[in-house]
């Protein structure tokens, strides 16, 4: 039996952050891993659907020729070179975190693991046991099926399946008009795919503050998505060609047939084979129950990323992991404020938020005022020519603390960090105003919003 004072049970953002820290505070540490490192992000999820979306707006810009002063004839796109590059971007970036267990002396195991008992781990199939003071639970979470209709990989696929496609679907129904749903549309609608988005809430992107998910969901149309709202599928029924969806709205019910369906509803722990009850953790609604510090109901056992539930992102994980990791080493620890979180969608137009939406504000008693900064006023923007949407300030009334931004438009995940660390430290609208921006920046149309909310706009 090896033994070790940290063993960490998943190799994605959450798991290998954790074990590269652990590592880095003196600890002897393993990680096991059934699949790839870098887990579900780097393999199967944010990484390769954002150099699929990259390619997706190269083919964007050609189209626009005319705008920028080019012509050419019998374009043609592929696909599945484009399916090729981003697995090549995927193979570098797993071979950046070997090269990081190996620089850290962290001994990787390849299998699943299962608790025998709770400080004991059997990882399969060889049957290798390892003994630890620490454990880190760190396994993710797989997409949740819609009912009654089961992944069979082709017809019906969920999101790691579509990264698996070397050709897109003629016509394809995505189930989900939330990040991964939307980002998929953009991808294959600019490969010319006919792409219909079904959402049961009355708007895509419902958790968006309401004005950002509107002006989004009219550009996706615009783009030539359609997208039915307030919707349900009542049936998913594989045919001889493609796939049967019957879809209740406010209208009724109609039969809408596709090659594809993709759902994209959510996520559910991957706890079924860990074997939890032989440890002492708790879980519940289907998560692992963990503290602040990611103590789960068995102290010397942790839980990080998407399997305890709190908040469903890669960034999150990586923040669990550090902290998981110096509590085990006694160092205090700070709790994550979630609504402080960065949240970003990479469809086209882009979306990035942080802090809380208008809606969210006034429900918690704030009296809130806001301002906008539309980027039809940014020279930036004027010059990429990709100019439709805004930023959007939410603060206090009276003090004109910020308490959320809300960002739509082209490249504005890469915004958001600046108004993170706003909200973070406590700053108002005139800090962020007297910030100096460089220009030309998308990212004047932050400090142009903070302007607007202190009652002196400058270009709006």
């Amino acid at each position: 039996m090896e033994e070790y004072n940290v063993v960490v049970i998943g190799g994605g953002p959450g798991g290998y952050v954790a074990a590269v820290r652990a590592s880095q505070l003196g600890m002897k540490t393993a990680l096991v891993e059934r699949e790839a490192l870098g887990g579900t992000c780097l393999n199967w999820g944010c990484v390769p659907t954002k150099s699929l979306l990259r390619n997706a707006e190269v083919i964007h810009l050609l189209g626009k020729g005319r705008a920028f002063g080019f012509a050419f004839d019998h374009l043609t796109v592929d696909y599945a070179a484009a399916h090729k590059r981003s697995r090549s971007v995927v193979m570098r970036q797993t071979r950046r975190v070997e090269a990081l267990m190996k620089k850290h002396g962290i001994t990787v195991y390849k299998g699943a693991a299962r608790f025998a008992d709770a400080h004991s781990l059997i990882v399969e199939p060889d049957g290798t046991r390892l003994q630890a003071g620490h454990i880190i639970i760190a396994t993710g979470a797989k997409s949740r099926s819609l009912p009654g209709a089961a992944y069979d990989g082709e017809k019906i696929i969920s999101f790691r399946q579509a990264l698996e496609l070397t050709q897109v679907p003629l016509s394809a129904l995505i189930v989900g008009a939330g990040p991964i749903g939307m980002e998929f549309a953009t991808v294959w609608n600019r490969y010319g795919a006919n792409v219909t988005v079904v959402e049961m809430m009355d708007r895509a992107l419902p958790l968006e503050d309401e004005e950002i998910s509107i002006e989004a969901e009219k550009q996706f149309k615009k783009e030539g998505i359609t997208i039915k709202t307030g919707a349900l599928v009542d049936a998913v029924n594989p045919a001889a060609k493609g796939v049967d969806v019957i879809v209740s709205t406010g209208d009724g019910r109609e039969t809408l047939t596709v090659d594809t369906v993709l759902v994209a509803i959510g996520f559910e722990a991957n706890t079924d084979a860990l074997e939890l009850d032989k440890a002492g953790v708790t879980t519940e609604h289907g998560v692992i129950v963990a503290d602040d510090t990611m103590r789960t109901s068995a102290g010397h056992i942790y839980a990080i990323g998407d399997v305890n539930g709190k908040m469903g992102l890669a960034h999150v994980a990586s923040a669990q992991a550090m902290i998981a990791a110096e509590t085990m080493a006694g160092r205090p620890t700070a709790a994550i404020r979630y609504t402080d979180i960065p949240r970003c969608t990479y469809a086209y137009p882009e979306v990035a938020s942080v802090g809380l939406t208008e809606q969210q504000a006034k429900e918690q008693g704030h009296d809130v005022i806001v301002a906008r900064s539309p980027f039809l006023a940014n020279g930036k923007a004027l010059a990429m020519d990709d100019n439709s949407g805004f930023a959007k300030v939410v603060a206090e009334a009276q003090s004109k603390k910020i308490l959320g931004m809300h960002l739509v438009g082209g490249h504005v995940t890469e915004l958001v960090a600046g108004a993170t660390g706003m909200i973070e430290s406590g700053g108002d609208a005139a800090r962020l105003g007297a910030t100096v921006h460089p220009h030309p920046t998308l990212s004047e149309a932050l400090m142009e919003a903070a302007h607007a909310l202190c009652g002196h706009a400058i270009h709006i």
